[in-house]
C-alpha cells in the first residue's frame, strides 16, 4: 500500500508538467514564459502552505502531531477551479489560480501520506492524473479548453481529500511553526527567483525549459517527499529502501522518455528545439542527491531542532543561489542545475554533521 501511495505522487508532479504542456499549444511564447514563472511561484506557495498546515504540526514534538486537510483551503481550491473553468483562456486568471490549486494539492497529498489515508489518496491521485491527461489530450487536438478537465480533476480530488476523519489536527507550537515556515520560505523562494532571472536575462524559451526540466525531474521528488513525510513521523528502513528503488526507477523512466523524444512531443517547440539531454541529466543528479539530505533532515526535525535547521537552510539557500546565479552568467541552464547540484552535496554534508553532533549530545545527556 505504501508503494501504491508513493506512485500516486505522480499526480502531484504531473499538474505543473501538464500546465506547461497545455500552455505550449494554447498561448504564445511570451504568455508561456509568464505561465512558466507562475508555475514555479505556485510551487513555492504550495511549499509554504504545506509548511504552515502540515510540516509545522509534524515538527511539534510535544503534541500528538496529527494533521487534517483544512476545509477553508478545500473550498477555496474548488472555487478557484470553477473560476478557471469559465476563464480557461485567460492567462492572468490562470497565473493567479495556480498558487491556490498547487497549495491545495500539496497539502491534501501531504495529509493523506502522513496520516496513512492510503485508499483515499489512491482515488484522489487517479482523479488528478485523469484530469491532467484529459487536458493534455484536448490540447493536442488544437482545442483551447484543455485547462478545464485539468482543474476539474483537481477539484474532484480536493473533495475526496476533504472527507471527514476521526481525529482532530494538533495545535502546532507557534515557535516551531515560525521556524518551519521561515526555513521553507528561505529555501523555496530561490527557484522562482532564478526563473524570473532566466526570463529576464536569457528569454522566455529558456525560462520555459527551466520550468519544464525542473517539473520533469520533479518525478524524482515524489519518492523523496514521500520519504520525508514518513520519516517525520518515525524512522523507517523499509520506507528508505522503497523510496530509493523508486528513485532509480524514476531516473530510468526519464531517460527513456527523453531518448524517445516524448518530452519534445509533450512540451512542444521550446523543448524539441533545445539541447535538453545534458540539463535533464544534471537536474536528475541534483534531485537524486536530495536523498542524502532527506534522512538527516527528517531526523533533525523529529528531534525538534527547528532553530538549527533554519540556520542551516539559510546557509544552504545562500550557497544555492550564489552557485546557480554564477551558472546563470554563462547563459546556459546546464550550469544553473550544476550549481544547484554542488549546493545539494554541500548541504548533505552539513545536515549529516549536524545530525551526528545532535545525536551525540543527546546520548551524552
Amino acid at each position: 500500500m505504501s508503494l501504491i501511495t508513493l506512485l500516486g505522487g505522480v499526480s502531484l508532479a504531473v499538474i505543473p508538467a501538464a500546465t506547461v504542456a497545455i500552455s505550449a499549444r494554447q498561448f504564445n511564447l511570451d504568455e508561456q514564459g509568464a505561465i512558466a514563472v507562475a508555475v514555479m511561484f505556485a510551487t513555492f506557495v504550495g511549499q509554504v502552505t504545506f509548511a504552515v498546515v502540515v510540516e509545522s504540526r509534524l515538527s511539534s514534538a510535544a503534541t500528538a502531531r496529527r494533521v487534517t486537510f483544512p476545509l477553508w483551503l478545500a473550498a477555496l481550491s474548488v472555487l478557484t477551479a470553477i473560476i478557471v473553468g469559465f476563464n480557461s483562456s485567460n492567462v492572468v486568471a490562470l497565473c493567479i489560480a495556480l498558487p491556490i490549486l498547487l497549495a491545495s494539492l500539496e497539502v491534501g497529498r501531504g495529509v493523506s501520506v502522513a496520516e496513512r489515508l492510503d485508499t483515499r489518496e489512491i482515488w484522489a491521485s487517479v482523479l488528478v492524473g485523469s484530469g491532467a491527461l484529459a487536458g493534455v489530450l484536448v490540447a493536442f487536438t488544437a482545442q483551447t479548453w484543455g485547462m478545464i478537465p485539468l482543474v476539474a480533476g483537481i477539484a474532484a480530488a480536493t473533495c475526496v481529500r476533504s472527507l471527514p476523519v476521526s481525529h482532530q489536527p494538533s495545535r502546532p507550537d507557534p515557535a516551531v511553526m515560525g521556524w518551519v515556515v521561515a526555513d521553507t520560505s528561505i529555501t523555496g523562494v530561490i527557484y522562482p527567483l532564478l526563473n524570473v532571472m532566466i526570463l529576464a536575462f536569457i528569454g522566455p524559451a529558456q525560462a520555459i525549459i527551466f520550468t519544464a526540466i525542473s517539473t520533469v525531474s520533479g518525478l524524482l521528488a515524489i519518492p523523496l517527499n514521500f520519504l520525508r513525510l514518513r520519516l517525520l513521523k518515525e524512522h523507517s528502513r523499509l520506507d528508505i529502501g522503497v523510496s530509493g528503488l523508486a528513485l532509480l526507477g524514476a531516473i530510468v523512466a526519464l531517460g527513456i522518455l527523453e531518448a524517445t523524444g516524448a518530452f519534445g512531443f509533450i512540451f512542444g517547440s521550446a523543448w524539441s528545439l533545445s539541447d535538453t539531454a545534458l540539463p535533464l541529466a544534471v537536474a536528475c543528479a541534483w534531485r537524486a542527491t536530495s536523498l542524502l539530505t532527506t534522512i538527516p533532515f527528517a531526523a533533525l526535525r523529529r528531534m525538534g531542532a527547528v532553530r538549527l535547521l533554519t540556520g542551516l537552510r539559510a546557509i544552504v539557500a545562500a550557497i544555492t543561489f550564489a552557485l546557480a546565479g554564477l551558472g546563470l552568467v554563462t547563459q546556459n541552464i546546464v550550469w544553473v542545475f550544476a550549481g544547484m547540484l554542488v549546493a545539494e552535496l554541500i548541504s548533505a554534508v552539513m545536515y549529516e554533521a549536524a545530525r551526528h553532533s545532535r545525536t551525540t549530545l543527546v546520548t551524552k545527556d
